[in-house]
């Protein structure tokens, strides 16, 4: 395998993964026939509510009503159901009114009437709605702080729920007695529903303590307000054994593992051997950039735990505690740690992207190492190490020209890393 091709074969694996979780073709083998009687409503939020929305007036006609929220320039064109775009990861205004309008629809349905739900990563701040004496200025305070902090999606959306009049299934209690219908697309490690957007529709076993001991856990300064509902406790998120949600099922159309077992079919395809690590891995992302590299070093010295050529990958949602002033995502900021403990192994080569195409705030979805980024890295002026420590990985692959733009896919199942390594002695040209 060229030089280039290693590269191509790179991009072809992220390509599959996302294809895997299109929701034009992945959502119309899930659904029931169209509901006869009785109002049916669409409602929907996250980066892939618009392309969902879009394959449901496909499948069941255009003559819809509803609304959806996605993140700016995620729309997707849709005849009957409106699409509203709103700020991701911090909520805004666009979102809180778009918000307050879909539980407004919620409220309005009776016996008889079915509400269909489209949620998908994102969700959470996008489906942005207060409760009762917060703020959407306390709600982002919150928010930009626990971003910041290296706390994880779980434990976010715990306090997300608790923050939130329409979140940890408070929609679809607010949609009672009608019918609820959500289907969803897994951006959360090991896939929980009451982790995707914060589960609108489904119980909620956490509790406001819970809420305020991850914020004590990352020193999270509270807005008074914030503190005030949270030592109350008062108005918790329904339970499993609310009887309001008896009435909701939920229907997971593709997952992260999904995304990785397409990406490994088509690596078997081109003749090297996929390793799947996991679909739901945690921790600092250049932590696991440190381990990554390690275990390519196995596989070139020892030929464990697989021989070369074989390529490693996983997903899951890392963290970055922002230590730095520097750009960059956690996708970055794993290949960058990856590249500097590889210290320009030949054969190597890495990718990793998230599969929304946007890594964390940025305009791109990720980038791609090789055996001679450090090297070139080193020539432009650069200091790897010291971007590394500055959380700036962006300004390292952007001068490297190695940044991977794709622009929105629609839809997200979260981050997806591929390192590929080949046998040694490899000849480039």
């Amino acid at each position: 395998m060229t030089l280039r091709e290693s590269r191509n074969f790179l991009h072809a694996l992220f390509q599959a993964a996302v294809a895997a979780a299109d929701p034009l073709k992945v959502l119309p083998p899930a659904l029931p026939e169209r509901p006869r009687g009785g109002r049916c409503v669409v409602v929907g939020a996250g980066k892939a509510a618009a392309s969902m929305a879009q394959a449901l007036e496909r499948a069941w006609g255009e003559d819809l009503e509803g609304l959806v929220i996605t993140r700016y320039d995620h729309g997707a064109p849709c005849r009957s159901i409106e699409v509203v775009e709103a700020s991701h990861p911090v909520p805004d205004e666009a979102g809180q009114t778009a918000a307050r309008r879909i539980l407004d629809l919620a409220e309005g349905l009776g016996e008889g009437d079915t509400l269909v739900c489209l949620i998908s990563g994102g969700g959470s701040a996008l489906l942005s709605l207060p409760a009762e004496g917060i703020t959407l200025e306390d709600k982002r305070a919150v928010n930009k702080a626990l971003l910041r902090s290296g706390a994880d999606i779980t434990e976010m959306n715990c306090v997300r729920k608790h923050l939130s009049a329409i979140k940890g299934g408070r929609l679809a209690a607010a949609a009672a007695p009608a019918r609820v219908l959500t289907f969803a697309i897994s951006d959360v490690p090991g896939d929980d529903p009451g982790v995707i957007a914060s589960g609108p529709t489904v119980a909620d076993p956490t509790t406001y303590g819970q809420a305020m001991d991850i914020l004590k856990k990352y020193r999270i300064e509270m807005p008074e307000a914030v503190r005030r509902r949270f030592e109350a406790a008062v108005e918790e998120t329904p339970k499993p054994a609310d009887p309001r949600l008896a009435g909701s099922s939920y229907h997971m159309i593709a997952t992260p593992q999904d995304a990785l077992e397409a990406a490994a079919d088509k690596a078997r395809a081109s003749g090297v051997t996929p390793m799947i690590l996991g679909n739901a891995i945690e921790g600092e992302a250049r932590e696991l950039g440190r381990v990554l590299s390690g275990i390519a070093r196995q596989v070139r010295d020892h030929g464990q735990p697989l021989a070369a050529p074989c390529v490693l990958l996983s997903g899951g949602e890392t963290t970055v505690t922002v230590r730095g002033q520097g750009r960059g995502g956690r996708n970055l900021e794993f290949l960058l740690s990856l590249m500097v403990d590889l210290e320009a192994l030949p054969g190597v080569f890495a990718l990793a992207c998230d599969t929304d195409g946007l890594d964390g705030t940025e305009d791109n979805a990720g980038a791609l190492v090789d055996p001679g980024s450090l090297q070139r890295a080193k020539e432009l002026g650069l200091t790897p190490v010291r971007l590394l420590e500055d959380n700036n990985g962006y300004e390292c692959f952007s001068a490297l020209g190695d940044l991977i733009m794709t622009g929105p896919t629609r839809t997200n199942v979260n981050d997806f890393r591929a390192v590929l390594i080949l046998p040694e002695g490899q000849v480039f040209t």
